[in-house]
């Protein structure tokens, strides 16, 4: 949410941005300012369809007002935070996941003018980039409770390593570098999942044993190989050309001291490195 912040107020010039996330049903709480000058706003909760938040959230749209006390167009529940804050035009943007609102995003200015296509196109690019965030935290949390479940039979094992796979791919994709973080931790769990199953753990002592190490391009590479995607499929879901994961693929193999994808794959398993 704060990334999104900051890069509405940075792409449009607005000098106050604020949002908040689903607390609840139909129920949206404002925990994040910048730019602001008090905290009247902080902890608000907005209700779907009042004041400008809720009517956006409502009609899953963007919605402005260019001056927010006398709009006619908004019931006016929050007046009194806003007008502590001193804001007057004000434009409000649903973050929207799966036909699902999640969060709402607010830019503002503390004087009453239309605000204009600039600050719109901010704030959609900024509600964009959290609903990527959030469906990338959504797919983290279903790819771990994969890798909680106990894996009984190939089928089970499968769903585990298609899911380390996909992650791995997602995770690149993720300009937050905290977020990105998050994601390959999972990555981590889920190879953790496999590992027992892989290494006896009286051989592995509890970790995965001492060998090759494989750079995290690489591990992307054999992860997306590992689920059976051909080398055309590997560099659509990584952004990388064909001859860059042959690349990669080459250097794996060398390390791994294996001759093929599937012998790399399958060491890759043996040591830990892939579910």
């Amino acid at each position: 949410m704060a990334t999104a912040l900051a890069r509405l107020r940075r792409a449009s010039g607005v000098p106050v941005a604020f949002g908040g996330l689903l607390a609840g049903s139909g129920r949206y709480r404002i925990d994040e300012l910048s730019g602001t000058a008090t905290p009247a706003l902080r902890g608000l909760d907005v209700l779907r369809g009042n004041g400008l938040g809720g009517k956006a959230a409502a009609l899953t749209r963007p919605c402005a007002v260019s001056d927010y006390p006398l709009s006619p167009a908004i019931s006016h529940e929050y007046d009194g935070a806003v007008a502590a804050e001193g804001l007057r035009s004000v434009l409000a943007v649903p973050v929207v996941v799966r036909r699902r609102v999640r969060g709402v995003l607010y830019g503002a200015l503390r004087r009453p003018v239309r605000l204009g296509d600039r600050a719109l196109s901010a704030a959609l690019a900024a509600a964009r980039e959290l609903e990527q965030a959030l469906l990338l935290q959504d797919e983290a949390a279903r790819l771990l409770t994969v890798a909680r479940r106990p894996a009984a039979g190939p089928a089970a094992w499968e769903e585990v390593r298609e899911a380390h796979g996909e992650l791995r791919a997602l995770a690149q994709r993720v300009a937050d570098p905290l977020l990105r973080r998050e994601l390959l931790v999972a990555c981590g769990r889920l190879a953790a999942a496999g590992r027992a199953d892989a290494v006896p753990p009286a051989a592995a002592g509890g970790r995965r044993a001492a060998g090759p190490v494989l750079a995290p391009r690489e591990l992307d590479v054999l992860a997306q190989i590992a689920t059976g995607a051909t080398n055309a499929q590997a560099a659509e879901h990584l952004g990388l050309r064909p001859e860059t994961v042959k690349g990669y693929l080459r250097s794996v193999m060398r390390k791994l001291g294996v001759h093929s994808r599937m012998q790399a794959v399958i060491e890759a398993r043996r040591t830990g490195m892939l579910p």
